[in-house]
């Protein structure tokens, strides 16, 4: 099992995503950092959705969580940044 975390500075606040990769599946997936989210339960969520799923689809998920997802609100975050995060924990 392989570990990633990427983090990513956004323009208000710090975006870290990290999992445990098992049969290039992400698993235990936590999103932290110093941004605000509202509402606070959506970052659990997205958590969620990412679990269980290949590595190369998490970045779709992403997208589609906030395209569905009109209510969130995250002042100077954008889904680009969560995005870059992750790219950033599949580099290494």
């Amino acid at each position: 099992m392989k570990h990633h975390v990427g983090e990513h500075k956004a323009k208000k606040g710090l975006i870290r995503i990290e999992f445990d990769e098992r049969d290039g599946k992400a698993e235990h997936v936590k999103i932290t950092g110093d941004f605000f989210m509202h509402p606070e339960e959506a970052v659990q969520e997205l958590e969620r959705k990412l679990e269980g799923h290949k590595l190369e689809e998490l970045e779709q998920i992403i997208d589609e969580f906030f395209a569905v997802r009109m209510d969130i609100e995250m002042p100077y975050v954008n889904v680009e940044d969560f995005k870059i995060a992750l790219k950033n924990a599949l580099r290494e």
